[in-house]
């Protein structure tokens, strides 16, 4: 993604592992950097939205399953509405104008400033009322990859909103990844791709400054590896989900130096999101009787920790929808910066 903060190369906080190994960029066929993984960020519940803050962002991620409810999207968004921006990063939208139901269930207190839509792959970033004024540039884009997931509409690939607000340059990714266990490759090869292509076309401008902080919400689709579904789901049962994360592939890969190299993300607290009998908050029973995993994440990377502080006050799950067969993840972040 070029100027926009490609997932390799960059710096850190809180190390997952103290193992370093050399990433490759292939596009370049050279060495960047060595790599540090994910790092883990505690979410602190702290924030009262107070002027310690300049920007304060909540982040939802939700594959909906092609269904939806207003009383899902209100409680989607919780009660607690004081951020500045709402970014809305949607798989699997049923076919209803996503637009106007969330402008609905957020009219109290939030506008509309942007969105990015590629069949049922969606993002929107949302506002405070008269928020506009603050926006300086928006740029959408978007970029598709393998097939429809195996229904008609179920666009794989990201969209993603590049904008300018109150002079911090933010990018939001939303997207959708190959699913199943195997494809732990193909997965990183689109990680990989959508990061140097999306926006790529504004960067060879030499006044485009990289992104502040860049965003990934999303089902991106990895599973666990190593456990069987009824280990996995007994240590869910016994609230020892925790003990699941060495198997989390996400951060397997990522140590391993293939993807998103400088992210962080919030610790996994939270049970995994994915296989849940839609209607229940039971784990997939049928034939296939899937193996629980956190396929629905948001990481984000912040361009210089040195001028900009990222507090993360919340990375959790919303357990009380059950119209999906994924739980939304919701995340609460607020930037300070450094004059």
């Amino acid at each position: 993604m070029g100027n926009y903060n490609t997932i390799q190369g960059g710096k850190g906080y809180v190390k997952r592992s103290k193992r370093k190994k050399l990433a490759i960029d292939d596009s370049l066929n050279k060495p960047v950097s060595t790599h540090d993984g994910i790092k883990s960020v505690m979410a602190d519940n702290l924030c009262n939205f107070s002027t310690n803050s300049d920007l304060c962002i909540c982040m939802v991620t939700w594959n909906m399953n092609g269904q939806v409810s207003y009383e899902d999207l209100v409680e989607l968004f919780g009660n607690n509405r004081g951020f500045d921006l709402l970014v809305v990063g949607l798989q699997e939208v049923p076919r209803k104008d996503l637009a106007r139901l969330l402008q609905d269930a957020l009219v109290d207190t939030h506008e509309l400033l942007g969105e990015a839509t590629m069949q049922s792959l969606q993002l929107y970033v949302f506002g405070t009322k008269n928020s506009y004024m603050f926006v300086e540039e928006m740029k959408v884009d978007k970029h598709g990859v393998g097939g429809c997931g195996g229904m008609r509409r179920r666009k794989k690939g990201a969209v993603a909103i590049s904008i300018n607000y109150k002079g911090l340059k933010l990018v939001f990714i939303t997207c959708h990844l190959s699913a199943h266990a195997r494809n732990v490759e193909e997965r990183n090869s689109q990680c990989r791709h959508i990061s140097h292509s999306v926006f790529s076309k504004y960067c060879n401008n030499p006044y485009t400054n990289p992104a502040h902080i860049t965003v990934w919400l999303g089902d991106l689709n990895y599973r666990l590896q190593g456990i069987n579904t009824h280990p996995a789901r007994n240590l869910i049962h016994r609230n020892l989900h925790k003990l699941l994360r060495s198997k989390d592939q996400l951060l397997q890969e990522a140590e391993r130096g293939q993807i998103f190299n400088g992210y962080c993300e919030g610790t996994l607290a939270f049970k995994p999101t994915y296989k849940y009998n839609i209607g229940s908050s039971n784990y997939d029973t049928s034939y296939k009787v899937r193996v629980p995993a956190w396929t629905d994440r948001i990481l984000f990377k912040i361009e210089d920790p040195n001028k900009i502080t990222a507090n993360l006050h919340c990375y959790e799950s919303v357990d009380d929808i059950y119209s999906s067969d994924h739980k939304p993840v919701r995340a609460h972040l607020c930037l300070k910066v450094h004059k």
